[in-house]
């Protein structure tokens, strides 16, 4: 199922949009705070993004050229400003399509359907064992069904996948991801992608403990 962030402060809007997109068999997340929503894209892998420009404490602008810094997602403006400034600033600041309301929620999803059909990536998956790794799309899948990941979950298991056998300390994680996670931190969410595998810690099929070495894919 496609995953869509909706930022949109009107809030009569906002929930006309949401049971219009779930008729479409979308799940949706809604925001009315433009930073929330921000670090809700950062943390979660979503489809698509649909930008209000009129919006609190950051405009839609400002929105879209924050996400550019870290993500590709596509961007769809549903703003009720629907001069050609607005338009084009929209297109420079990387949004992939611009509707102006009032518009047809038919429309929207016509113009959903169609950009998703161009994001679609090829397919070139990395298979180890019973588990596919979609690269292009940040996807994993057992058994051929994806496991619902966060970004941060998906780039550890993948390491792991990739060094199959091998013992990977913390460190080593932190050093391979560029990241600088803590211990604790990294536990968490190796415990949170054994319990989505629902792999057991104490009788592992997949991620090994090394105790005072870190972590093995065994699976």
């Amino acid at each position: 199922m496609s995953k869509i962030l909706l930022i949109e402060d009107d809030l009569e809007m906002q929930e006309l949009l949401k049971d219009y997109l779930r008729i479409y068999e979308f799940s949706v997340s809604s925001f009315s705070d433009p930073l929330a929503a921000i670090k809700e894209l950062e943390e979660c892998e979503f489809t698509l993004v649909i930008l209000d420009l009129m919006l609190p404490k950051l405009d839609g602008f400002e929105v879209c050229k924050r996400i550019r810094k870290f993500s590709q997602v596509p961007i769809i403006i549903s703003s009720a400003r629907g001069n050609l400034g607005d338009k084009v600033l929209a297109y420079e600041c990387g949004a992939d399509d611009y509707l102006a309301k009032p518009y047809e929620p038919k429309e929207l999803i016509m113009r959903i359907n169609a950009i998703l059909k161009r994001a679609m990536p090829k397919a070139t998956a990395k298979q180890i064992g019973e588990f596919s790794i979609n690269e292009d799309a940040c996807k994993i899948f057992y058994q051929g069904f994806q496991l619902d990941l966060t970004k941060i979950e998906y780039e550890i298991l993948t390491l792991l996948l990739n060094n199959k056998g091998k013992i990977l300390s913390r460190s080593t994680i932190n050093q391979a991801l560029q990241k600088e996670l803590k211990d604790r931190s990294i536990d968490m969410h190796i415990s949170n992608i054994r319990n989505k595998l629902l792999d057991d810690s104490k009788s592992p099929k997949f991620i090994k403990s090394v105790w005072g070495m870190g972590y093995e894919f065994i699976g």
